[in-house]
């Protein structure tokens, strides 16, 4: 069965972020929350936060610098193959990615160093990508 194809319309977010990690029993910290982008997640091991990178305190174990591109759209729960077409013309370039999904559309974090790399990589996928 052939994947479906999507072309979508998507936007890199301004700023570079961080994925941080700290133990789960740990308060929600106040540096991590961001009008633009900040996300929690916590689980029985571990607690993540992506988070703007300059917010991240030092001592705080993170991985950084990440660029997010986000799909410009409202997305349906039974859409099928969103993030497949964003994530296989990615990883058949050799780039990897974060995808993340809210309630309403979904996010990729990649690496900044591969931003330019993944852009021109989803503009040959036949995707459009505003404030790259």
């Amino acid at each position: 069965m052939a994947l479906p194809r999507h072309t979508l319309k998507l936007r890199v977010l301004p700023g570079t972020y961080a994925y941080a990690r700290l133990e789960p029993g740990f308060a929600e910290p106040a540096w991590a929350e961001d009008e633009t982008f900040s996300l929690r997640m916590r689980t029985k091991t571990e607690q993540c936060i992506v988070c703007p990178d300059s917010s991240v305190p030092p001592g705080v174990k993170k991985e950084s610098p990440w660029k997010i591109i986000g799909i410009d759209a409202t997305l349906d729960f039974n859409q099928v193959g969103i993030i497949a077409s964003l994530a296989v013309p990615l990883a058949e370039a050799g780039l990897s990615i974060a995808p993340i999904a809210s309630f309403d559309t979904d996010y990729l974090l990649i690496r900044e160093p591969d931003l330019a790399r993944a852009i021109e990589v989803l503009l040959g996928a036949g995707h459009s990508v505003a404030n790259p």
